[in-house]
């Protein structure tokens, strides 16, 4: 299984590209937007280089990871004699059935087809396709390259064999895999996502100010960094999606998103991709932490 194709130019997608390559994969990496792959491979690239800098790859190994990939907009060409595909397109489930659809048609009958989706059913992703038991999540953490954690999500028909396949290929990877069921949010965002949303709600609620919570949480809870920053490190847009899917599936109000995270993406304040969030990231780096509009200044009073 030396063959994968991975849909999607994106933050996830090049990382995915860059890991699996890295292991001498053969890559074939797809996007409809040819400028989105140079850049992608440009971002490799940069990568690649801190990686050499840091000592842990010679020119040779860098040089070798770059050969590995192959660039397509084309997909019907890309997944030829592909063993495995890794979707890692926009967080949108309409989107993510779309792809599998097609997927299903075009692939070899052998092909796994794996979603790096955060929170969108495995199941529901099957469902679209006549090969469910070869359907599966694998969902890498950002940033791909440094992260150790795969999170290997089994839809309800997901195969013994294809699980333990991919159990696999995340350690060949130098990954450390960990296998969950398919329900919204899986294990990690259905723990992070409501921390993230009620570190919002205290800011909302004026408890305290954005730096103020990211450094209670640092230093509270040796998080290495705060749910704030770390929303605009995710992205606020992605935060909003997964909390969505959380509430529609467990149909508690608990997983509702703030209302100052409605607002803030409604208003395109996505978080280090759009340049503001909760912090300033206009200079590319984290700045000063930003006062959103329409938090509430102060705890409510009551009358007793």
């Amino acid at each position: 299984m030396k063959k994968v194709v991975v849909i999607g130019a994106g933050t996830m997608g090049n990382g995915i590209a860059h890991v699996f390559a890295l292991y001498n994969y053969q890559v074939a990496w797809v996007d409809v937007s040819a400028s989105a792959l140079e850049r992608g491979l440009a971002t490799i690239d940069k990568n690649l280089d801190r990686q050499l800098k840091k000592g842990d790859i010679d020119e040779a190994k860098k040089a070798q990871t770059l050969a590995n990939i192959s660039t397509f907009t084309d997909i019907t060409a890309a997944v030829a004699g592909a063993a495995l595909v890794v979707e890692a397109a926009t967080e949108n489930i309409e989107i993510k059935l779309k792809i599998f659809e097609n997927l299903d048609k075009i692939c070899p009958a052998e092909t796994i087809l794996a979603s790096n989706t955060s929170s969108i059913s495995i199941t529901r992703i099957a469902g679209v396709t006549k090969r469910p038991e070869k359907v599966i999540g694998m969902h890498f953490m950002n940033p791909v390259p440094v992260m150790k954690l795969v999170e290997v999500i089994r839809g309800y028909a997901t195969s013994d064999e294809i699980c333990a396949q991919i159990m696999d290929i995340s350690k060949d990877l130098e990954k450390i895999p960990v296998e969950v069921n398919d329900y919204p949010g899986f294990v990690s965002n259905r723990v992070l996502m409501p921390m993230i949303n009620e570190a919002i709600h205290a800011l909302y609620e004026g408890v305290a100010g954005v730096s103020e919570i990211d450094t209670v949480m640092k230093l509270g809870m040796s998080h290495p960094m705060g749910p704030l920053q770390l929303a605009d490190f995710i992205g606020l847009d992605v935060c909003r999606s997964i909390l969505e899917v959380l509430f529609e599936g467990f149909g508690n109000p608990k997983y509702a998103p703030c209302p100052l995270l409605v607002n803030m993406v409604n208003a395109g304040h996505l978080g280090m991709k759009t340049g503001k969030g909760f912090y300033d990231w206009s200079n590319g780096t984290k700045n000063i932490a930003v006062a959103p509009r329409f938090a509430k200044k102060q705890l409510p009073t009551e009358t007793f």
